[in-house]
């Protein structure tokens, strides 16, 4: 079996909307979440302290849009279109059909349950659409509310990686997570 790359499509949840992002929301993620170093801590990237480099981030971003193999989403609010945060697909090795994924979502929606929700989103399309057999993901240890978040997706947790990962802590254990298609339930 191979890998089906269809690229950034929309998806949409009870709540949320993933789309692709673009320069037009350089301000909402600067304000809601990029240039927060809480949000930003255990993660790889530094919080952005000002708009045009995250412009330019954006800029780039959309020029990878054109290739199927890239998945990086937008999170928005259905209600008020709102964006809250990022996900998408961080690595890979298509040799065993397998992506790994990551997120990032503004403080104000910690606890929500957006994260897992469009978390879900992109299990089942990566399973659905694009065909893989191993989604991965990773958190530090220190943060287990990524954890919790995983593990409300159905994905199980496989072990702490020590000294795997660089974060803006460093240089860090990672714990990992997965799911396999054979181990999700049905979609409906």
């Amino acid at each position: 079996m191979s890998l089906h790359e269809v690229g950034t499509q929309p998806l949409t949840t009870a709540r949320l909307r993933l789309r692709r992002l673009s320069t037009d929301d350089t301000d909402s993620m600067f304000d809601n979440w990029a240039s927060d170093p809480e949000v930003t801590k255990f993660l790889t990237w530094p919080a952005y302290t000002d708009r045009a480099a995250l412009r330019e981030y954006l800029s780039d971003g959309m020029d990878r849009y054109a290739d199927a193999s890239q998945y990086h989403w937008g999170i928005e609010l259905v209600d008020d279109r709102t964006l809250i945060g990022t996900i998408g697909v961080t690595g890979g090795d298509d040799s065993v059909e397998m992506k790994e994924v990551g997120y990032c979502i503004g403080q104000q929606w910690w606890g929500l349950g957006y994260t897992a929700e469009a978390l879900m989103a992109v299990i089942e399309y990566l399973f659905e659409q694009v065909g893989v057999n191993r989604i991965e993901a990773i958190h530090d240890p220190r943060n287990p509310a990524s954890g919790r978040v995983m593990a409300k997706c159905g994905m199980r947790y496989e072990g702490v990686l020590r000294q795997r990962g660089r974060s803006n802590l460093g240089i860090v254990d990672t714990c990992m997570w997965a799911i396999l298609a054979e181990d999700r339930p049905p979609y409906q």
